[in-house]
């Protein structure tokens, strides 16, 4: 046996290694955290997100909201190079900070339209530890920004093959669509289910009303669809800095507005509302006075404390 083991080891020592024996390793690890000041529903969330991810690591909330440059101290210390970051802000806003530790490039996003697992009741589930298929818009091509955006979603969401508490399963897919300037973010079931007698006959009777020609499927066969899971939220990206959590901005949306800004523009709508119609029945006064629709029927006759008497 041990002349076997020396044959061998001589003629894999001796063998040169080519390019194609080097397999290329997927290491990726995400750290989930979140600042202080989240509400019930950012919580329902970074759960849900760490139940999809089983590469991640959740830690404690972070106390500041400055130096966030101490998160590439924390994914150092736990062996990340992917950092998830939620910072709520007066109880009501939340931005995702996604980072590419240690040397970056870093995202900043608003997130809204959030809906978690549990408030949605989606009757889809999938395996816990599985795989996701990752489907993106083919917008995210047309512009180099969303080419960063891409990229760090991939290194996020993607779990790699062979990662720890993953399951040899793909059973869901992850879409991510860009529209109206921002990122719409839905996870949905792989569903499997066997095609009944009924149904074959259903699709015969469609194909043969339908002009177009399509492949029937027979009882027995799997029938695929899709079957969404949750959470669902929607994504604004702000600034895209070139370093992790630091250095020059790359890019910045300059159609974004804060929500803590239209939250202040609301009374002042409102209080200029008022003040047209206060103008606007200051004029219908006047044009009456100069009408002399004043003293009409059904007007009191003016007096010494009358206004335009007064200030005449």
């Amino acid at each position: 046996m041990a002349a076997v083991y020396k044959s061998l080891s001589k003629t894999s020592a001796t063998k040169a290694p080519t390019s194609n024996d080097v397999t290329r390793k997927n290491k990726q690890r995400v750290l989930i955290l979140s600042s202080r000041g989240v509400t019930y529903r950012h919580r329902h969330l970074l759960n849900d997100l760490y139940s999809l991810l089983p590469h991640s690591r959740k830690d404690a909330k972070l106390d500041t909201k400055t130096k966030l440059y101490q998160l590439n101290e924390l994914a150092e210390l736990y062996n990340c190079n992917n950092v998830l970051f939620f910072e709520a802000r007066k109880h009501q806003d939340l931005f995702l900070w996604m980072s590419k530790a240690p040397n970056g490039p870093t995202v900043k996003m608003h997130l809204q339209n959030l809906h978690t697992m549990s408030e949605l009741h989606f009757p889809g589930n999938c395996l816990k530890g599985s795989r996701p298929i990752l489907s993106f818009d083919s917008t995210f091509s047309s512009q180099p920004h969303l080419l960063v955006i891409k990229e760090l979603l991939t290194h996020i969401f993607g779990v790699p093959q062979g990662a720890r508490k993953t399951k040899p399963f793909v059973d869901h897919v992850m879409g991510f669509t860009v529209a109206d300037g921002k990122i719409w973010i839905r996870c949905f079931q792989i569903s499997e289910t066997a095609v009944s007698k009924s149904d074959a006959a259903e699709e015969k009777e469609v194909e043969s009303k339908a002009s177009t020609l399509k492949v029937s499927k027979k009882p027995g066969d799997t029938k695929i669809s899709l079957v969404e899971i949750g959470p669902r939220f929607v994504l604004t990206p702000i600034v895209i800095l070139e370093s992790s959590f630091g250095g020059p901005v790359i890019y910045e949306n300059k159609e974004f507005v804060s929500p803590n800004q239209i939250r202040s523009e609301v009374p002042l709508s409102k209080a200029g509302r008022y003040n047209r119609r206060s103008e606007q029945a200051l004029e219908n006064r006047t044009k009456r006075g100069d009408m002399g629709l004043r003293t009409g029927v059904g007007e009191r006759k003016k007096d010494e404390l009358d206004e335009s008497v007064l200030f005449a």
